[in-house]
């Protein structure tokens, strides 16, 4: 199994981080970090994305931190340029996974259909993102899939919750991606950087029994 694999096998969790101001999106990404999530997406129309992924590494030196929500060939340059260990694309473009492929670094294209998911695959992405899961299904789609697409390694984004995410993975997905569940508007107003730590440390105690399996 190839490393990025491995990490997502090893970690389950990936926090996806979009934030208007730089110095919010940093608190997002400790307090995640603090509450013992290791793979952090800051998306790549975060507020100055390109200074804070470079300075996150160097802040969260036992996390990966990488990027998403790239939607063209200069952007996904830009985000290997500043050091990022992984992609997330909302769609599949053969020509931004194969940029990734050319640096080593995984791009995780989006798609959303049986056809959409295997011509990711096929095109070169490090797994596929499953996205909007929970407007077609959630659950129940991501259990559709797999009969067919068990080779293929799913990340269900949209609608993953504290509650639901290790039903994903029972459900055959090697990771989830959460947002708005983790960094809820009100706590985000408030600072409340307590209660994401406190989320985040109930989600890793969540998916803990699929951990590393």
């Amino acid at each position: 199994m190839n490393p990025w694999l491995s990490l997502l096998q090893q970690h389950r969790i990936i926090a996806v981080i979009r934030a208007d101001n730089i110095v919010t999106a940093r608190e997002m990404a400790l307090a995640a970090a603090a509450g013992g999530i290791k793979l952090i997406e800051i998306a790549w129309n975060t507020d100055r994305a390109e200074s804070l992924i470079p300075k996150l590494q160097q802040e969260l030196p036992d996390c990966k931190i990488g990027t998403g929500t790239v939607l063209d060939l200069d952007s996904v340059e830009k985000a290997i340029a500043c050091g990022c260990s992984f992609l997330f694309t909302p769609h599949t473009n053969p020509e931004l996974i194969a940029k990734g492929v050319e640096h080593n670094i995984p791009v995780i294209a989006g798609a959303l259909t049986p056809t959409e998911i295997i011509a990711a695959w096929q095109a070169g992405a490090a797994a596929v993102k499953v996205f909007p899961i929970k407007v077609v299904g959630g659950i129940d789609y991501l259990k559709c899939l797999q009969p067919i697409l068990r080779d293929i390694p799913l990340i269900p984004t949209g609608g993953i919750t504290i509650q639901n995410a290790d039903e994903f993975l029972a459900a055959g997905a090697i990771a989830v991606g959460i947002s708005s569940q983790l960094f809820s508007p009100e706590a985000i107003a408030e600072d409340d950087w307590t209660t994401i730590i406190a989320r985040s440390r109930a989600l890793i105690q969540k998916v803990q029994p699929y951990q590393n399996q």
